[in-house]
């Protein structure tokens, strides 16, 4: 459904790009709150054709969104059942780490033990370089194409998060954006988040803050 609802969205801004009405940037790539879709709901086009598509797109967007909405409280109430509330508790502790992400990461991951490794979580979900071989030299590319996107997807998201809230985090993101951008640097928070996902399901410890890396 988020899938959807991002698609949709572009689809709204490829139409007011086409007719040429302007969208701040800070808001067209945020998250887009109901003062927002009502504020571009009053927008018209100059041809009947542009308001019927327009239109038509804004009502699907308002349709997944409450989709979504009822779904992420179906998820809340699952959250409290006996069979989720210790690690969703424990997934809690964690910057950046919230009550639908927690659950997003338990139904997709299933059991934390059948992964043998952090190189082995972070490979399926596709938080490892590729590498191409020539020889006896390794060439790093970038990440790989194999991968659960659902799950590096929301780490990314919640690592941009626990930036803001962990000075430790945030001391490992600046080193590397000296010398590469920022939306590579923060794949290695991501990493550093998975560490500590691992860490917390597997020992059912909570999360202190810079003593796990």
């Amino acid at each position: 459904m988020v899938t959807k609802q991002t698609r949709c969205k572009n689809q709204i801004k490829s139409i007011l790009s086409f007719y040429g009405i302007h969208i701040p940037e800070e808001l067209a790539e945020g998250r887009w709150s109901k003062r927002f879709i009502n504020r571009i709901d009053q927008i018209r086009m100059e041809k009947a054709s542009g308001n019927l598509s327009f239109k038509a797109h804004l009502d699907e967007l308002n349709h997944i969104r409450g989709i979504i909405a009822n779904l992420n409280k179906g998820i809340l109430i699952l959250a409290k059942t006996e069979e989720y509330r210790t690690n969703i508790r424990l997934l809690k502790t964690i910057p950046g780490i919230s009550t639908l992400s927690a659950m997003t990461l338990l139904t997709e991951l299933s059991d934390i033990n059948r992964f043998q490794s952090l190189d082995k979580l972070a490979s399926y979900i596709g938080l490892i370089p590729n590498t191409n071989s020539s020889g006896e030299k390794d060439n790093k590319t970038s990440m790989t194409g194999r991968r659960n996107s659902i799950l590096r997807t929301l780490l990314i998201e919640s690592s941009w998060i626990a930036l803001r809230k962990d000075p430790a985090l945030l001391m490992a993101f600046n080193k590397p954006c000296k010398k590469s951008a920022k939306t590579k640097a923060v794949v290695r928070i991501a990493r550093k988040l998975l560490n500590r996902i691992r860490y917390v399901l597997k020992n059912q410890k909570e999360y202190i803050t810079a003593v796990v890396e």
